[in-house]
Order: C-alpha cells, then sequence, then structure tokens
C-alpha cells in the first residue's frame, strides 16, 4: 500500500550518520498495517514490557532516557508521566496531542501515516506507566485524509485484543478513543486541547494546576506528542543508556525536522540531536536551490526567533538552538531566502496568529490586531519611524504577559527580525516599498523550475 505523503522526502541518511530511530519503520514492508507492523517486531516490546515489569518501572526508563517532549515546549517525559498523583482515586488520562498546526511543521502526520500502530504502542506503554485505562488521540481536523487510516489501525488493533479488555493477554486494559478537532491552532496547547476534548471552546487554561494533577475532566491527565510516544518504544525495548547513546548530555536521541522553503529537497528528516544546522540544510536537504541565497532561517517553526546565515553552524539541540537567541521548538526549519521581504513574511505571520488568538487574554487579543495593523501600514507603503517603535513596543509588552504561548509566538519572531534586518524596514518607511522587489521576478521563476536572472 502507497502512503499519501511519500512525497514528504525520503529517509536520507548521510554517509557516516547513524541510521534513523522512528524512520526505520518506514523500511519495513507494510508497516502502516497490522500484519506489516507486527511482522517487524510491533507491540511485542509493549506486551512484554505490561507482563513482565511494573508501570513505575516504565517511567523510571523514560525519565533516565531524557526524552523531552518534541511537540514544542521539550519538557522531561518521564519527569511529566512522574507528575501524575499515584493515590488519586480519580480515573487518569493520557491524551495524544496530534494537532499539528504550527506553520512549518508536517512531521506528525507522516508518522501517523506511515507507522499509525508505532503510537498505539507508544500509547499502551505510556498508559501502563501512568495507570491510565481510557486514551484519546486528537487529531487536527485537516488531517481527514488519514481518518481511514487511523480508523482502520484502531479497529485492527482492537479486533487483534491489542486495544480494549485484557490487552494481549496481559490483564491490563485500555479503550482508545480517536477524537478530531475543528482545526484551531490554538488547540494545539494542551489545556485548550481539553477544553476542546470536553466539547468546550478551544481556550487555554490558567495553570496551576497543571494537567497532570486535574486535566481532562478535571482529573490526572498526561499530554504527549505523537512523536515523542512512538520513541517510547524504541526506549523501553533498547533502555535508557541506548537512547543516550545519540545527540547529546541534555537533548538525547533524534528529532525530526520538517525542511521547507527553496530547497533542493523539502522534507521531513530525522536526525541526531546536536547535529549543527548547516549540515540539515546541506546535507540532508541539499543546500538551497540554485539562483537562490540563504537569507534567513526559522529553525523551530514560524513562532520562534530567527536565524541568520552566520549562524548555520548552530546545534540542533534544545540548549544550543537556545544559546543563539531562538528555540527548538515543534522542528519546523523553514529556510528563507533573498527573495523574500522580512515585512511581508511577518505580516503574513501576524495574520496568522491573530486571526488564530482565542480572544481569552487582552495582551494576545489586542497585541496581535495592533501588531498586523501596524506591519500593513508598513508594508503598503504607509508607515511612519514611530510604527517600528511601536512594533516594539506592543510585542514587548506581549511577551510573557498572555495566557499562553500564543502571544509569545506572535511576538518573538518581529523583535528578533526587527533586530536583524533594521535596513529593511528603514527601506519601507523611506521608499515606501520592499527593498527586496527587484528581485521577486528571479525568484518567482526559480520557484516555477525555471533558471534565475539575477
Amino acid at each position: 500500500m502507497s502512503h499519501p505523503l511519500g512525497c514528504y522526502g525520503p529517509v536520507v541518511t548521510p554517509k557516516g550518520r547513524k541510521e534513523p530511530i522512528l524512520f526505520g519503520d518506514f523500511a519495513i514492508a507494510s508497516a502502516e498495517t497490522l500484519e506489516g507492523f507486527r511482522a517487524g517486531g510491533g507491540y511485542a516490546t509493549a506486551i512484554d514490557a505490561i507482563k513482565n515489569r511494573k508501570p513505575e518501572e516504565i517511567t523510571e526508563v523514560v525519565k533516565a532516557s531524557g526524552l523531552r517532549g518534541r511537540g514544542g515546549a521539550g519538557f522531561p517525559t518521564g519527569m511529566k508521566w512522574g507528575f501524575v498523583p499515584k493515590d488519586s482515586p480519580k480515573p487518569k488520562y493520557l491524551v495524544v496531542n496530534a494537532d499539528e498546526s504550527e506553520p512549518g511543521t508536517f512531521k506528525d502526520r507522516e508518522l501517523l501515516s506511515r507507522s499509525p500502530h508505532r503510537l498505539i504502542e507508544g500509547m499502551l506503554l505510556a498508559a501502563y506507566a501512568i495507570g491510565s485505562h481510557h486514551a484519546f488521540i486528537y487529531a487536527r481536523g485537516e488531517f481527514l485524509f488519514l481518518a481511514s487510516l487511523l480508523d482502520r489501525a484502531l479497529a485492527d488493533a482492537r479486533a487483534a485484543g491489542l486495544v480494549g479488555k485484557n490487552v494481549g493477554g496481559t490483564g491490563f486494559d485500555l479503550e482508545i478513543t480517536l477524537h478530531w478537532g475543528a482545526g484551531a491552532y490554538i488547540c494545539g496547547e494542551e489545556t485548550a486541547l481539553l477544553d476542546s476534548l470536553e466539547g468546550k471552546r478551544g481556550q487555554p487554561r490558567t495553570k496551576p494546576p497543571f494537567p497532570a494533577v486535574e486535566g481532562l475532566y478535571r482529573c490526572p491527565t498526561v499530554v504527549n506528542n505523537v512523536e515523542t510516544l512512538q520513541t517510547v518504544p524504541f526506549i523501553v525495548k533498547n533502555g535508557a543508556a541506548w537512547f543516550k547513546g545519540w545527540g547529546t548530555e541534555k537533548s538525547p536521541g533524534t528529532k525530526i525536522f520538517s525542511v521547507s522553503g527553496l530547497v533542493n529537497r523539502p522534507g521531513n528528516y530525522e536526525i541526531e540531536m546536536g547535529l549543527p544546522l548547516r549540515a540539515l540544510l546541506d546535507d540532508y536537504a541539499g543546500g538551497m536551490r540554485p539562483g537562490t541565497k540563504l537569507k534567513a532561517v526559522i529553525p523551530g517553526g514560524s513562532s520562534v526567533p530567527w536565524l541568520t546565515p552566520d549562524q548555520l553552524d548552530t546545534k540542533l539541540d534544545f540548549e544550543s538552538v537556545a544559546a543563539a537567541g531562538s528555540l527548538l521548538g515543534s522542528g519546523g526549519a523553514i529556510f528563507l531566502d533573498e527573495g523574500v521581504c522580512v515585512v511581508d513574511a511577518l505580516l503574513n505571520l501576524t495574520h496568522f496568529y491573530r486571526h488564530e488568538s482565542c480572544g481569552k487574554c487582552t495582551p494576545c487579543r489586542e497585541g496581535t490586531h495592533w501588531l498586523e495593523t501596524v506591519l500593513a501600514k508598513i508594508e503598503h507603503g504607509q508607515g511612519v519611524p514611530e510604527d517600528v517603535r511601536t512594533l516594539k513596543t506592543v510585542s514587548e509588552q506581549i511577551l510573557g504577559r498572555s495566557l499562553c504561548a500564543l502571544g509569545d509566538a506572535a511576538a518573538m519572531p518581529i523583535l528578533s527580525v526587527l533586530e536583524k534586518f533594521p535596513q529593511e524596514f528603514e527601506h519601507h518607511l523611506t521608499a515606501k516599498r520592499c527593498l527586496v522587489n527587484r528581485r521577486r521576478a528571479s525568484v518567482e521563476r526559480v520557484r516555477a523550475g525555471e533558471p534565475a536572472t539575477v
């Protein structure tokens, strides 16, 4: 069976690099089916662990591995599991955040399409570890093209006794419910996701209490990303030391990066944490396309500060990217060429965040509106010097003051671009047009697959 996302990029491992972990499933024939997945050893780790190991042992090995959440925040996974109160009389829930909506990120949908049973196996282990008997997959509404595949995977697993009562003859019960969201960016935030799952309007909750103590239906809940949970079976099978043999001390393992922009090979690439950004661009994505030159990199999805070409030696781990002034985020690496006007790009991103703001808190609701208004004024040749100061002031007033990270997501890119590309804002104010207009025709030719005329 051919999967719908094969065009997203081949499994590329440049010479000298270790073989991938998660993408190893892609080499298994028909891994998206129960038969193909089990033929490659699928579910064996979960069944063995549930039969022969205590729940706290699973939590401890994940904690010892140093696995950090792959959805954006990078919080230690085992530590999150450990926050669930063991003596609570309430039901405990596991929720999979499959609401992948960060612009520039498209990894989870490929994992779901090519190895859905690996997610179910990871869910079995996580649910067993925290004492949950009902788990939910909250999938993004636009992923409906995956509906039949996910429905089939769950149905086949249930028919094989791997979901439901007495999973695999272990005596452990786990029901899994697939829930489709309505396509709201805010529902990628875990507490807004939980409200949406309860049938309410998706809006973030005030924390504390945190979901591990009071989450879905006010019961202890763990929310994990797709990539995070798919990594768990490999850690449980091979051990914490094996996983820590990849990556860096504080950012072990591998990470999937979604690479886009005018590169030769856009797609998803699983790399060892700590690999230089330059290697991701050149060795995996094949470098920038002929006739184009790199202008900036957004390393972790559209919500993070931008990096410049002189920072290409930054290592792709949580600490190194933070030290460079940005965030690893969800791993959406967007490579912007010199034909991109930074003001126009920021206006496009800010329009998205203004539109997706839930409106619950004032800094985000009002701040994103004013950011879009001022950027539109500058981009359309009506800007004055005071507008740049207003952009900076409003961004600084949003940063750290909104109820969730959406406000920060709108503010951080603007602050970084104001610092790194002041000349383009100045050109808009004086010439009343984009600095890169003279190159746009050339860039459009490259995007159309024709030779550039520089």
